[in-house]
């Protein structure tokens, strides 16, 4: 599969990732852990290389799956990971980072991105230039080889930038959800900065396995957001 340069770094990603929140099981149902690592290694045979995660994701659950499926492998892929906007002060950001390696079982991580602005989840509010001095030091000491962000606008995607080299950002992008092309995505165009889209498939919908009366099984968040999540895609399929 052919590559391509994440923003303004060394590193080259593919151009279809392995988003890996389903394997922290939590909001989500019927996961098993054997299928989710032949998931990922089926993937990274057909060439996906590129393998996305989060420290929410079942509080490091996913990471560690992660860690079974590719750890004897780890030169060949790359790994992102997030920090949650509970863990954006200075030190917080180094202690996540570090529970992140060890659930990784990896000694540095190539794309580390803050997962959420902050204020996020009623998060408390902290300046981006002390997330980002944090994460410039992580990148001094070798433990992430990039910065990116993740649900960001693009003010403040441009706000972040001012403090150390982005190289991406991650929104939620899909023929549903259109968004980002208003102003995020001509910000990322004109300064180099790659976009890694989630929820490409609309967390299912645009697959054409749910009908109109589908029901999700109880503990699936899906159940809980359908309503949102069609309002949300009526409305931007108006304003594309």
């Amino acid at each position: 599969m052919e590559k391509r340069k994440l923003g303004n770094s060394e590193i080259e990603i593919t151009p279809i990732i392995m988003g890996t929140w389903q394997a922290g099981k939590k909001m989500w149902v019927g996961i098993e852990d054997s299928e989710t690592i032949k998931g990922i290694r089926a993937a990274v045979d057909a060439g996906i290389t590129t393998i996305d995660t989060a420290e929410i994701y079942g509080d490091g659950y996913s990471e560690r799956i992660v860690a079974q499926a590719v750890g004897d492998i780890r030169e060949k892929v790359i790994l992102a990971s997030k920090v949650f906007p509970n863990h954006l002060k200075y030190d917080q950001v180094i202690e996540a980072c570090d529970r992140s390696l060890k659930n990784l079982k990896t000694d540095y991580i190539d794309l580390y991105q803050i997962h959420w602005p902050s204020g996020s989840f009623n998060s408390e509010i902290v300046p981006i230039a002390e997330t980002m001095n944090a994460l410039n030091k992580l990148k001094e000491q070798g433990k992430i080889r990039a910065i990116g962000v993740s649900n960001f606008s693009g003010e403040q995607t441009a706000e972040a930038a001012q403090y150390g080299q982005i190289d991406s950002t991650q929104p939620p992008y899909s023929l549903f959800w259109r968004k980002i092309e208003k102003e995020e995505m001509p910000y990322c165009v004109e300064n180099n900065i790659s976009i890694i889209a989630y929820s490409s498939l609309a967390q299912g919908l645009l697959t054409g396995k749910f009908g109109p009366d589908h029901k999700f099984a109880e503990g699936d968040h899906r159940a809980k957001n359908r309503l949102f999540i069609s309002k949300k895609t009526t409305n931007e399929c108006k304003h594309p």
